[in-house]
């Protein structure tokens, strides 16, 4: 048998806020053994963050571990001083976060930053972790120069990758990946899963998996767990958790999860939002967008389709403003709008807002949730008072949240309640298009379906249009109309969405469909077989 490596008994987690504390995980149980991967699932705000945290015997800001103990290779973490812990931390135990641009200290290069716990805890030199490290960024499909880039020079995928060369570098016993491929474009996230699975199995390295996505779950782990509101409800090996589900919960999550079906071809109507052969970069001689051009109509979603650093979020930030384009055009309702949000009119930003990738890095940490919503009702529209805070209230209701998280702070939501906020936020202006950045990758199947959901239904009433930029297939096959496909920064296959996911004409798009993992424990194991 396995040697145990973890065991967590009766951990209680509270949090506390207006002097008020609330549990988060309720008594919880768990054990891990040596070189095993345990999938942690459930929906957001189940605590799947928090027990991993907890893991380490750490909590966030605002939380505290009440009651229980959290043994490592048999060493009671909840009684080691924290120098004991620091030192733990980084060399046997890794972490790598749910949000990767929240992480890295944005004045530092990448390299300096993936080479220090392995240097800072003596377990390498500085030549021998920066050879490692490039190699690490090799398997994860990074260029090897990455390192020398800061960490607003590349996108949200590279960054999360980059934070995986750091946790593995250091070959820790044991590590908590919190939703590391989240942020990921299905070919990109095949590369890394597949280095992932490679790392586990040769150094016998533990894991713990969280993860909303049940298909990636389903390619690591060798059994699952389900979280909710903060207690298992279900614990067993993969394949039986996945075909023979005994919890109600587990069965809805998977039921979620295969209900993603294609809706009916588009309906002709208007043109809002016209791109002109746009061409776009972040440094002079370079372009991340090589004349591009889209038409997104009124009342239909637009879905944007690439790898990570095909020029998607760039395309989003061309069409809100927040990046110049070099050449070429946007146009709302016919009318050409400065290439720079500084220059264009109130009413213009009003009507095209961007819900970003990475809520952490969009939402102010000091701001409550009702000031973060209050302020476009103040900018645009002059509402104060009962009125504003009546709005508010309604715009929690509209994203499922109570109305007493007016008062609460972002550093006290889960990654998907954040984005929820962020979806709340931009629909406190009344916009014409929304440009959406990965808003889904964040959230559990459960909550996903929800959020797709509550934007068509907002698209019926409201006639909004969606430039809906993501990688999980399912959901542009759920909600959008038509698709694009990007390929360093050229449209290599545009058309009706159910058309091209379903029978796609272009190599790299048939690529793309191929990655997408299958609800199959096999699948990528037969997968690297195959190749």
């Amino acid at each position: 048998m396995s040697e145990r490596l973890l065991s967590i008994r009766q951990l209680r987690v509270e949090g506390f806020a207006q002097g008020e504390s609330r549990p988060i995980l309720h008594g919880l149980d768990l054990e891990l053994q040596r070189g095993e991967v345990l999938g942690i699932i459930g929906e957001s705000g189940a605590g799947k963050s928090t027990l991993g945290l907890a893991a380490m015997h750490y909590s966030r800001g605002g939380c505290r571990i009440t009651d229980g103990a959290v043994v490592f290779d048999g060493l009671a973490l909840h009684r080691l001083a924290e120098a004991e812990l620091r030192r733990l931390r980084g060399s046997r135990i890794a972490y790598v976060a749910q949000s990767a641009a929240a992480a890295f200290n944005p004045a530092q290069r990448l390299l300096a930053q993936c080479v220090e716990p392995s240097v800072q805890h003596d377990l390498l030199s500085t030549g021998a972790a920066r050879t490692r490290v490039v190699q690490l960024y090799a398997q994860l499909a990074l260029p090897p120069t990455i390192g020398l880039r800061y960490p607003h020079q590349v996108s949200g995928g590279q960054l999360q990758r980059a934070m995986l060369a750091m946790a593995m570098a250091a070959r820790p016993e044991l590590i908590i990946f919190d939703e590391p491929t989240a942020a990921l474009d299905v070919t990109t996230q095949l590369a890394v899963l597949t280095a992932i699975r490679k790392s586990v199995r040769a150094h016998n390295t533990a894991a713990l998996y969280i993860s909303h996505d049940l298909a990636v779950v389903a390619q690591l782990a060798d059994r699952i767990a389900v979280l909710r509101h903060g207690r298992i409800v279900e614990d067993g090996p993969t394949r039986a958790i996945l075909d023979q589900p005994q919890h109600a919960y587990t069965r809805r999550l998977l039921a979620a999860w295969r209900r993603r079906t294609p809706e009916p071809s588009p309906r002709p109507s208007p043109v809002v939002l016209e791109c002109r052969n746009l061409r776009a970069g972040y440094q002079p001689g370079t372009l991340v967008l090589n004349n591009l051009s889209l038409r997104l109509r009124r009342g239909q979603t637009l879905a944007v389709v690439g790898e990570s650093g095909s020029g998607k979020s760039t395309l989003a930030r061309v069409v809100s403003g927040l990046l110049p384009a070099q050449a070429g055009l946007v146009m709302l309702d016919g009318r050409r709008l400065a290439a720079s949000y500084t220059r264009r009119s109130r009413d213009s930003l009003r009507r095209i807002q961007l819900i970003s990738q990475m809520p952490d890095v969009a939402l102010n940490p000091r701001h409550s949730l009702g000031r973060v919503l209050s302020r476009p009702l103040e900018l645009y529209f002059g509402l104060r008072g009962r009125p504003q805070q009546k709005r508010v209230a309604e715009l929690l209701d509209l994203i499922g949240l109570p109305a007493d998280f007016a008062a609460r702070r972002p550093t006290e939501l889960s990654g998907g309640q954040k984005q929820r906020l962020c979806i709340a936020r931009a629909l406190a202006a009344q916009p014409a298009v929304i440009v959406c950045d990965e808003i889904t990758s964040a959230l559990d199947p459960v909550v996903a379906e929800e959020i797709v959901r509550l934007l068509h239904e907002l698209q019926q009433a409201l006639g909004l249009s969606y430039l809906f930029i993501s990688h999980d297939v399912g959901v542009v096959q759920a909600l959008a109309d038509e698709a694009l496909v990007m390929d360093q920064g050229r449209i290599v296959e545009h058309g009706p969405a159910p058309e091209v996911l379903s029978r796609p004409r272009h190599a790299y798009t048939r690529r793309l469909v191929a990655s997408v993992p299958r609800l199959d424990p096999g699948w990528l194991a037969g997968l690297l077989a195959d190749g």
